[in-house]
């Protein structure tokens, strides 16, 4: 997958952070100099270079899988789950806020847009936890031969960041510093409730009321709905081959005016079916063994 920009051409570089001001998050520009610009530069090139070393190419992001620290996924920017950056990577016009940094615990991520000779943009962002955390440590620095304590408040640049945005896709590095600077998490259980209409069109035979109730109170429920509502993993699912998988795989389901429901206390189970991760081996005859895929990759033969 290519960058849609280029990194060696970059003409415009703007600098800004994310705020938590207690009534939501807001992202605004903080003017820097041209030092800092070279260094934010630097760091956009460096997690480029870094997603290229990471064999087996982009992966496209899942809610439903539980990624590793750092993997290059990616996540097409026209995603309802790219909701929050795609609003970033769109603005036209952020605030200048000269005194954005005079309260630190309230940032929680910073970034970078770039503008190529093409004038296509990209924005690059970073949780912030390092770059606030100098600002409690204390630091010292080599004055006239002698060591003197730093008085001012530092910050502190990472060395790459978690993502990159172009006008196509996300590029993902640290899939948590995505999850946390998009509000994924209170994002898709927000969600529920569409994901469970959209289901419920494949699945008319299905009493999915008792799942959205569990799902909207269950962040790893709700991110099964997502990744089975992404993946159109529930058409034409054949109902009588839909009861004989959760049979034998431990999920109890009920028939009630033709339609199944799911028992109490087995929606996660019901969702893990549906999201092809529950399934049956029987290797010694007359042995069955029941297995949960923590992570999933389909064969194609």
């Amino acid at each position: 997958m290519k960058l849609e920009f280029d990194l060696e051409s970059v003409t415009v570089t703007e600098f800004g952070v994310g705020r938590d001001n207690g009534d939501g998050q807001v992202f605004v520009a903080v003017p820097v100099d041209a030092d800092v610009q070279a260094a934010l530069h630097e760091m956009a090139q460096a997690t480029w270079g870094a997603m290229q070393k990471i064999e087996g190419g982009p992966v496209k992001y899942e809610p439903s899988e539980k990624h590793g620290s750092i993997e290059y996924l990616y996540l097409p920017l026209a995603d309802d789950m790219a909701a929050s950056m795609r609003e970033l990577y769109e603005a036209a016009n952020l605030d200048i806020d000269g005194d954005a940094l005079k309260e630190p615990d309230n940032i929680f991520c910073y970034f970078v847009r770039l503008i190529d000779n093409k004038h296509r943009r990209l924005t690059a962002l970073r949780r912030a936890s390092q770059f606030k955390g100098v600002l409690k440590k204390r630091l010292i620095r080599l004055v006239s031969n002698s060591l003197k304590l730093i008085q001012d408040d530092v910050f502190k640049l990472d060395s790459d960041f978690d993502l990159l945005i172009d006008s196509a896709n996300i590029h993902i590095l640290r899939p948590s510093g995505f999850e946390f600077a998009g509000k994924l998490q209170q994002a898709i259980l927000d969600a529920v409730p569409e994901n469970i209409k959209v289901i419920r069109q494949n699945l008319p035979f299905v009493d999915l009321d008792g799942v959205g109730k569990y799902a909207a109170k269950h962040p790893r429920a709700a991110r099964y709905l997502a990744s089975i509502r992404t993946q159109a993993l529930t058409k034409n699912i054949d109902k009588a081959a839909l009861k004989k998988v959760c049979k034998n795989t431990g999920v109890e389901v009920s028939e009630s005016k033709g339609g199944l429901v799911v028992s109490a206390g087995h929606e996660m189970g019901f969702l893990e079916v549906l999201d092809r991760r529950r399934y049956e081996l029987e290797l010694v005859k007359g042995q069955p063994e029941r297995f949960k895929a923590a992570s999933r990759t389909k064969l194609n033969r």
